[in-house]
């Protein structure tokens, strides 16, 4: 059986995250997103079709040619014109029943394995707030029809993106006509083949949509209460672990580091002296923690560097980053309302009390630079010493 997972597009909502990667390729519990959901696809498809577009040259260098044993095959969408779009691309290499999937959201092997016993299938999860996803519309098990986001939050069933379509869809789609934001939509598809084929709702048990920075942090939560603890390296006196902690190879934890899991820390590390790591963080490879530091349920990808007296909550910071000493970041308001954020140029709510940053890339801030929460950086930017940052860094 082959899988397609759609990988083209362009994310502007994870800014600055994304402004040089594609989102697939962002990093949760120390793996990419992409990643995450091939490892859930083995022993159920031998092929992956992954449709790129948007630097799609970096997923596929990334990957290769295989991932275990699924084989990989990639295919360009030249144009990024929607989701329906996209899996049109990849028509002639399918043949019987498919699997198709975003490949910017984590799936679990159930929510697939329970797809795949149907012909024709569709995954939704039940949420709280269905205004912040497409809802799928059911009689009993079958699908009747998908709605765009409701305007006012109430339950409902989401539609996570997860298919099991055959060679039936692809004429539907060669007759779509464009949606109201100028793309052909594979929901528009799927909703016009319901109406000639019964098309089973399946219910997930998991979905973790990557949407905004901080949906990084809501998945490397729940990732990390899954690891089993696995410490691979150095450890010098005075070091203190409790509960679940994976650290990589040639890892360094120096004396009086605190650790408390979950947590998960790559290889080539150098972490403390007394440094407090606290639950639900992720530290990439061949990074740098100071004396002294103290993160919070919060997300350091590879090559950055957490200089002494540092304190990092509830925030996601990219690859080659250097904070400098005293680099303080705020996650609470004092007012103890929702965190906000702007997104598109347009203060969006986080749905959190507490968030902090989101860092991109190559960033190196001066010495106790102290951000304001919600507030961001951009790629290649930098900070002057003692700068508070009170708008996000363009």
């Amino acid at each position: 059986m082959k899988a397609v997972i759609l990988a083209a597009g362009r994310s502007t909502r994870t800014f600055p995250l994304t402004v040089n990667r594609p989102k697939p390729l962002l990093k949760v519990a120390n793996k990419t997103v992409i990643e995450h959901t091939l490892s859930q696809l083995r022993g159920i498809v031998d092929e992956a079709i992954i449709v790129i577009g948007h630097e799609g040259s970096r997923i596929s260098d990334y990957l290769g040619s295989a991932f275990a044993d699924i084989q990989l095959t990639f295919i360009e969408q030249s144009q990024q014109t929607g989701t329906a779009h996209a899996l049109l691309a990849a028509e002639k290499l399918l043949d019987d029943k498919f699997i198709v999937l975003m490949g910017d959201d984590i799936y679990s092997r159930d929510a697939i394995a329970a797809a795949v016993k149907h012909d024709l299938c569709i995954s939704g999860r039940k949420v709280k707030d269905i205004a912040m996803f497409g809802e799928i519309v059911a009689d009993g098990s079958r699908l009747i029809d998908l709605k765009e986001k409701p305007a006012a939050p109430t339950t409902g069933i989401a539609n996570t993106g997860l298919y099991v379509l055959d060679r039936k869809i692809f004429p539907v789609i060669e007759k779509l006509d464009k949606s109201s934001r100028g793309e052909y939509e594979l929901t528009d598809a799927v909703k016009s083949l319901a109406k000639q084929e019964k098309i089973v709702v399946e219910t997930a048990d998991s979905w973790i949509p990557i949407t905004y920075p901080w949906s990084l942090l809501e998945a490397n939560e729940e990732l990390l209460n899954n690891i089993e603890g696995d410490v691979a390296s150095a450890v010098e006196e005075n070091v203190t672990i409790k509960g679940k902690v994976v650290v990589g190879k040639n890892t360094l934890l120096r004396s009086g580091t605190y650790i408390e899991g979950p947590v998960i820390i790559g290889e080539n590390c150098d972490i403390g002296p007394n440094c407090y790591i606290r639950a639900s963080t992720s530290i990439g490879d061949n990074c740098r923690i100071g004396n002294a530091v103290e993160i919070k349920n919060s997300i350091v990808m590879d090559n950055s560097h957490v200089a002494h007296l540092s304190y990092v909550g509830d925030s996601v910071i990219g690859e080659n980053v250097n904070l400098g000493a005293g680099f303080i970041v705020a996650n609470l308001r004092h007012d103890n309302e929702e965190v906000r954020s702007r997104v598109s140029g347009q203060l969006t709510g986080t749905a959190t009390r507490k968030f902090g940053t989101a860092i991109g890339d190559n960033v190196k801030t001066g010495i106790r630079t102290s951000v304001y929460p919600g507030r961001k950086i951009w790629p290649d930017k930098t900070t002057l010493p003692g700068e508070v940052v009170k708008e996000d860094i363009i």
